[in-house]
């Protein structure tokens, strides 16, 4: 058996990443703007400083427990787009091929467009400290624009040139995070007001704490999603199989820590009526620390916003770092338009798959920016549904794999054969990660704008299907097999 195109394999991309910069990776593509925006959300819902902690909290240890199986997936898997091999081996060419192409097409192609947006909106407010109105919708679309072409040039000169980027976005966004959870610390006294249940807030949803922490759950864990990057840039990372598991497990527990310092400073400085009724609690918490500092109250709100910024210019980076590696691992396996499965000659990277995410992230862009803010809810409603779906299915992938071995090991190097980490308490942590994530999948489902985007996903899936059935159908020539090895 063999590879539908050998010669494809002849350019395999240099590995020039080390733990650190898998590590910025996992790190980059979780903490977005999310963590800024949504524990109001999260204290509205619960409507208790303490349950919004819990949920959080179990967010965190769900994320934790799909780190642990993603580390056994990246111990196993260490090509580039690793995520289609596993999603390939798994279940099958099909499913494998319908997560890249929605990937490429809806979930990527709409962050890559969020992130530009949300970047642009963020600097301007930095830049004038005057919010963004209707007016400035093209101002927008043209900065947005000069963004993703930019970083998409960046990352097509070489995987070093992105992980710069990433990796100094990376330091500058857990810096401030944690500035704001050392200036609640500074303050001094144990937040135990702030963290009582608000009963009495007219911002709370009184539901039953049960439910409330359950509805929390929705809008913390997609602030959490994002460390299965590190497998789509394995192809590109030295020692992958002691370096991927390390950068994954030790990316999520990096975030997990600042996510609960930030919004335990968050209610300390605001309380939790505080925190739900905000609708910038970033800024509104770094203010309320330095309410007695003289000029604060002008600058805060644009410091922040510029932090807001960065944040999402990193995610916007990791994008081009990682996502177009998906396209060119399905073109490499003969189920994908065969120039984007080619590197550049000179720099190593897919660059024609670089150049398909930039456009249709384009098209995605001025299909939906001109919308303004509605837009950028829309594209973000379909893209965490769609994103939820493949989150199960991988997680599920490390039971399939892993009985799949049962008394038939494969030889080492080959995509079964075992990993070089094992995830602990085996089946108990993927199952919980795949149990959690189905019913925060649930969860979101009720929302009615939630809905409608997930019909639009299943729209998506069907175009994907068709194309699969036109084009990709048929086994590859010369015999060539579909399940090339992971390395």
């Amino acid at each position: 058996m063999h590879d539908p195109d050998p010669a494809l394999h002849a350019d395999a991309p240099p590995r020039v990443l080390g733990t650190g910069d898998a590590a910025c990776v996992v790190i980059g593509a979780i903490i977005g703007v999310g963590i800024f925006f949504t524990p109001s959300t999260v204290a509205r819902l619960t409507g208790s400083g303490s349950l919004s902690l819990l949920a959080w909290a179990i967010g965190g240890f769900i994320a934790l427990c799909g780190a642990m199986a993603f580390a056994e997936l990246g111990g196993r898997y260490h090509d580039s787009g690793a995520q289609y091999r596993v999603l390939r081996d798994s279940y099958g060419p099909f499913p494998a091929y319908l997560f890249v192409f929605c990937n490429t097409t809806a979930i990527e192609s709409g962050s890559i467009c969020i992130m530009a947006l949300l970047c642009s909106r963020y600097f301007y407010v930095a830049a004038t400290g005057h919010p963004v109105t209707d007016a400035q919708n093209m101002l927008m679309l043209a900065m947005s624009t000069v963004m993703i072409i930019g970083l998409a040039t960046a990352n097509a000169f070489g995987a070093r040139w992105g992980s710069r980027i990433q990796n100094l976005t990376v330091y500058s966004k857990v810096f401030t995070l944690v500035a704001v959870g050392a200036l609640a610390l500074s303050l001094g006294d144990w937040p135990t007001q702030s963290l009582r249940a608000a009963t009495d807030t007219p911002h709370a949803t009184r539901l039953s704490p049960v439910v409330a922490v359950l509805a929390a759950l929705v809008p913390a864990f997609y602030s959490y999603g994002g460390w299965q990057q590190a497998l789509w840039i394995s192809g590109e990372v030295r020692e992958p199989r002691r370096t991927l598991p390390r950068a994954i497990i030790g990316g999520v527990l990096v975030v997990i820590t600042v996510y609960m310092l930030v919004n335990w400073a968050y209610l300390h400085l605001l309380g939790v009526d505080g925190v739900a009724a905000s609708t910038t609690v970033a800024s509104d918490a770094v203010a309320a620390a330095l309410v007695n500092v003289k000029g604060a109250g002008q600058i805060v709100p644009r410091v922040v916003a510029a932090a807001v910024a960065i944040s999402a210019f990193g995610v916007l980076n990791v994008q081009f770092l990682s996502a177009p590696r998906l396209a060119y691992a399905m073109s490499r396996d003969g189920k994908f338009f065969r120039p984007f499965g080619h590197l550049s000659p000179r720099h190593g990277t897919p660059i024609a798959a670089i150049g398909l995410m930039t456009v249709l992230a384009l098209l995605v862009l001025f299909g939906s920016g001109s919308k303004g803010s509605a837009g950028v809810d829309w594209l973000l409603n379909g893209v965490m549904f769609i994103d939820g779906v493949f989150f199960v299915l991988t997680g599920a992938a490390v039971i399939v794999l892993r009985e799949r071995l049962r008394g038939n090991p494969a030889p080492e190097g080959e995509p079964t054969a075992p990993a070089s980490y094992r995830v602990p308490l085996y089946p108990i942590i993927p199952a919980i990660f795949v149990i959690g994530m189905v019913g925060i999948l649930i969860g979101s489902y009720v929302d009615p704008t939630l809905r409608r985007a997930a019909i639009i996903g299943v729209g998506c899936i069907a175009i994907a299907g068709v194309m699969y059935a036109i084009f990709f159908r048929d086994p590859a020539p010369d015999g060539a097999a579909n399940t090339p090895n992971a390395d």
